[in-house]
């Protein structure tokens, strides 16, 4: 009864955030890099939301999980950047209780949307290339919509079960987190209590999700690839490309969550490393490979300024 009082009376209220460098120069680099690099995201995953919607020709399946992760990535960059930039002018770096809570749950809520997302678009690739003439029956308006609606809930159904493990731990001190941004290892880790069995949980949530959907997408593609190779025709370079481009977005994004979330809560230099590539570079990825690679995004961007020139 005694150690429970104890507990209430020194619960914790706010966590101090370390950040990236204690250094001010560094710091000052730091915002200047992540400002520019929160822009481009902004315009870049925009810009290709807006290009689709206005763009007939890019109503199709593929365009419109295209959008999806777009939006996702404006959302899961918006989680942890703004705080971040904020924080590069604040020495404490305070955030509240119900504010690490709440960006915890947005960060896994979009991160795992995502994962199940490129699983789902990796799935749309092999039925394009390997069932070409099946494609738009399998590939219908319903079943893309009952995907992105699976999709969605089963992000949001991952983030609740991973939110409510970390917010029923006691935390009474210490409460610096080794990050920029808030996360389940690093809560986990300053809860005064045994966690070990909560660790095991995230391992199996979070690590068993990105290896499975990891493994799955790289066998997926490599029956893509060797299907390729067995066909000669004239959208095949355009098939590769558009793989390739899937497969980097893959290999970077899930890279991450395999690296964090598929071992114990231990804090090591690389993870804010990976940290800075899971929540700023991949973002930024999309607008780059899938405009730049790709030549009907080319033509529909080219059209759309076009059409406001005039």
């Amino acid at each position: 009864m005694e150690e429970a009082l104890l507990l209430n009376q020194s619960l914790v209220t706010h966590f101090h955030l370390k950040g990236l460098s204690v250094n001010q120069k560094v710091q000052i680099s730091v915002f200047a890099i992540f400002l520019i690099f929160y822009v481009l995201i902004l315009i870049g995953n925009i810009l290709i939301v807006i290009t689709i919607i206005y763009d007939h020709q890019l109503h199709t399946p593929m365009y419109f999980f295209l959008s999806n992760l777009s939006f996702i990535d404006i959302c899961h960059s918006t989680v942890t950047i703004p705080k971040m930039l904020v924080d590069t002018w604040s020495e404490k770096k305070l955030i509240s209780f119900d504010a690490c809570v709440t960006q915890m749950f947005f960060l896994h809520l979009f991160a795992c949307t995502e994962i199940f997302l490129l699983t789902v678009m990796a799935y749309d690739r092999y039925v394009a290339i390997c069932k070409p003439l099946q494609y738009m029956t399998v590939m219908n308006w319903k079943v893309c919509v009952l995907l992105a609606v699976a999709v969605w809930s089963g992000g949001t159904i991952h983030s609740i079960a991973l939110t409510s493990l970390t917010i029923k731990l006691p935390y009474c001190g210490p409460d610096e987190i080794d990050n920029f941004f808030c996360d389940v290892p690093q809560m986990i880790k300053l809860a005064c209590t045994d966690t070990h069995i909560i660790e095991i949980l995230v391992i199996s949530n979070s690590g068993l999700i990105s290896v499975v959907c990891f493994v799955v997408l790289v066998v997926s593609y490599a029956v893509i690839l060797v299907s390729l190779r067995q066909q000669i025709s004239e959208g095949r370079q355009k098939a590769l490309s558009t793989c390739a481009a899937h497969l980097t977005v893959v290999t970077l994004f899930l890279g991450h969550c395999v690296f964090i979330y598929s071992r114990p809560s231990t804090s090591i230099p690389e993870d804010k490393v990976v940290s800075v590539f899971f929540t700023v570079v991949t973002p930024l990825l999309n607008p780059i490979i899938y405009t730049l690679r790709n030549e009907d995004m080319k033509n529909a961007l080219n059209k759309l300024m076009g059409k406001k020139e005039r």
